[in-house]
C-alpha cells in the first residue's frame, strides 16, 4: 500500500446563478482508505450531499454569479499494485449479485449489442472469465491508439472503433462494450492515478469475474497501482465530475495534482 495526496482545483465564471451537481469526493472502499480530506468553495454556498445509484458521493449546489472556485484535497491509502486474476472464472448470469446486473446492459456510450462478433473473435482462444477480459484489454491496447487530447467530449464505443484512437475514457468505453457483449459485467471508473504523465483525471475500467471486480487499463502496458477512484458508472454519462445545468460552459480552468506521501505508520 502507498499513501498519496490528490488535489483538484476548478475555476468557473458564472454568467448567472447556476445549479451544479459535483462528483469530487472519493470514498473509502476495498482498494482505498480516505484518511483526511478538505472541500473548499469560494464563495461558500449551501451544499446538499447524496449518494447516487452507483454509490458515488455527489454534491448539489447553486453557484452564484461571477467567479466561483472548488478546491478539493484527499489523503488516501491505496494499493501500490493491482491484483490480477488469470484463471478467474466467468460468472453465470443467474449467479451474479443483483447490483452487478446493470453493468451487463448496453448504455449510452457502450453499445455492447453491436460488438458480439468482434468480442467472440478476440476471445476465441481465451478461457471464460478473466482471461477473456485480458484478451480484450490487449486487443484495445494494440488496435486503438491512446491519443491524449483527441476528443474533448465523450464518444461512443462504436465511434471509437471507427476512429481507431481516443483518450483514456474512449479506450475504456470500447473495452467495456466488448466485455458486456460476451456477458461479462464491466464498469467505468474515473479518478486519480499517481505518476500519470500530463497529469489530469484518468479513466479506466473494471470487470466482474471470479466473484469480484478486477482493474484494467488499456492505456498502459502494465496496470499500475496508486489509483484513487472518485466515481463508478455504466459509462461517461454517469461519472462526470460536474454537471452544469444552464446555458454555456463556464469552466475556466482545472488543475489536478497527485503526490506520494510518506507512510504515516512508519
Amino acid at each position: 500500500m502507498i499513501w498519496v495526496k490528490a488535489t483538484s482545483k476548478l475555476e468557473f465564471h458564472m454568467t448567472a446563478w447556476t445549479p451544479l451537481v459535483l462528483m469530487l469526493r472519493p470514498r473509502s472502499g476495498a482498494q482505498q482508505w480516505v484518511s483526511r480530506e478538505s472541500y473548499t468553495l469560494r464563495p461558500h454556498v449551501p451544499v446538499v450531499e447524496y449518494t447516487d445509484l452507483y454509490g458515488n458521493l455527489c454534491q448539489r449546489l447553486v453557484a452564484p454569479y461571477g467567479p466561483f472556485s472548488i478546491h478539493t484535497s484527499a489523503e488516501v491509502m491505496t494499493a501500490d499494485t493491482m491484483d490480477t486474476g488469470f484463471g478467474a472464472c466467468f460468472m453465470e448470469i443467474q449467479n451474479l449479485p443483483e447490483a452487478v446486473l446493470v453493468y451487463l446492459l448496453p448504455s449510452r456510450y457502450c453499445e455492447s449489442d453491436r460488438f458480439g462478433d468482434l468480442a467472440f473473435n478476440i476471445t476465441a482462444d481465451a478461457a471464460p472469465g478473466y482471461d477473456q477480459v485480458a484478451a480484450i484489454d490487449r486487443w484495445v491496447r494494440n488496435n486503438i491508439r491512446f491519443t491524449p487530447g483527441s476528443s474533448n467530449f465523450p464518444v461512443s464505443a462504436a465511434e471509437v472503433n471507427l476512429r481507431g484512437e481516443g483518450v483514456c475514457r474512449d479506450l475504456a468505453h470500447i473495452a467495456i462494450a466488448l466485455c458486456r457483449s460476451i456477458s461479462i459485467p464491466a464498469r467505468l471508473v474515473v479518478g486519480y492515478l499517481y505518476g500519470l504523465k500530463e497529469m489530469d483525471l484518468h479513466a479506466w475500467y473494471e470487470a466482474y469475474v471470479g466473484g469480484r471486480w478486477y482493474t484494467f487499463d488499456p492505456t498502459q502496458d502494465l496496470v499500475r497501482g496508486g489509483r484513487v477512484a472518485i466515481a463508478y458508472g455504466r459509462d461517461a454519462a454517469d461519472v462526470s465530475i460536474f454537471h452544469q445545468f444552464g446555458a454555456g460552459d463556464n469552466l475556466i480552468s482545472m488543475e489536478v495534482e497527485v503526490e506520494r506521501l510518506p507512510d504515516p505508520t512508519s
